[in-house]
């Protein structure tokens, strides 16, 4: 039987399934419809190419994102989606790859040379295998199949990240602005993590501290970017973070992403520890006549101890 991406396992509509596959659409539809319509500018090939390349990496910061707002936000649904996400990563990246290779003419032998001596080709081209790896073993049997291996396979993703950031930011060449603040929100994530293995509560407070490292974070990873490759005083960098004359750089924009998180943890945190009482509350309005109404019945003669209760 198909099973189209827009159903729940029961076979059901899931509107949040239905929500995230148009989505995940909605990207490629335009790019391909504004490169139909001649309307992508002067290289319309390249623009292209480089959309799909950086919808890709939205994507593959996307799915990580999943996990985390799933427990911030006590969403348990969110589930439904990580797979789905991950996989259109995959396809963008997929898209990517062979709309480079329209770009070398089809020219095999010059493309693997390409990724062969371009290290920012070769780390891109890496990170599209290990998406590949990824994505063919995230079906049901495969999980499976793997058992306690499949956690540890999939744990690559966050390499895989990586490369493909130091990828798009070799691509970028002089305005990282982009990469940067992906790499910022790749950082949150990251720090998440470390705080959930650490034993951090996913409270409040912790998360404001997390929202402004990431902040931080990503002005450092700013600095030192310029520094490195274009020999931009650090100053300078630090200083343009400050002014807000001509533009708001990254990590303001992370800060402004990570930071909604901590009213919403508190939202959510209030709405779920309101729910059991309330519930609790219901049931005993409902049961409590039935209990007063209905006499017990007799035990009949001869009838032993009473059964234990089962566990559970």
């Amino acid at each position: 039987m198909l099973a189209y991406p827009w159903l729940d396992r029961a076979g059901r509509l899931s509107g949040l399934k239905l929500a995230v596959f148009l989505g995940a659409l909605a990207p490629g539809l335009w790019f391909t419809g504004a490169y139909a319509l001649d309307l992508l500018g002067a290289k319309p090939l390249t623009a292209y190419l480089h959309g799909m390349g950086d919808w890709s990496v939205r994507f593959l910061v996307a799915s990580l994102a999943v996990t985390p707002m799933r427990r911030i936000a006590q969403l348990p649904k969110l589930i439904l989606v990580r797979r789905m996400v991950g996989l259109t990563a995959l396809a963008y990246a997929l898209i990517h790859f062979a709309l480079y290779v329209g770009d070398q003419k089809l020219d095999l032998a010059r493309v693997a040379t390409e990724i062969a001596s371009r290290i920012y080709l070769t780390l891109g081209f890496v990170a599209l295998v290990g998406l590949a790896v990824l994505g063919a073993t995230s079906t049901d049997g495969m999980i499976r199949r793997l058992g306690k291996a499949w956690p540890r396979l999939h744990r690559l993703v966050y390499a895989i990240g990586v490369l493909a950031l130091v990828h798009y930011f070799l691509q970028s060449k002089i305005d990282v602005s982009k990469p940067v603040f992906w790499s910022g929100l790749f950082l949150a994530l990251m720090g998440w993590r470390l705080m959930h293995r650490l034993g951090v509560p996913t409270t409040p407070l912790p998360l404001l501290g997390l929202a402004l490292a990431s902040g931080l974070a990503t002005a450092a990873v700013e600095t030192a970017w310029y520094a490195l490759a274009t020999g931009v005083p650090a100053g300078a960098v630090l200083a343009a973070n400050l002014d807000f004359s001509y533009d708001v750089r990254p990590a303001w924009w992370v800060l402004a992403c990570v930071l909604p998180v901590v009213p919403l943890n508190l939202w959510r945190g209030r709405a779920a520890a309101g729910r059991p009482a309330a519930s609790r509350a219901a049931a005993g309005t409902r049961t409590a006549p039935v209990r007063q109404e209905r006499p017990a019945a007799p035990r009949p003669a001869g009838a032993g101890a009473a059964r234990p209760a089962p566990h559970g």
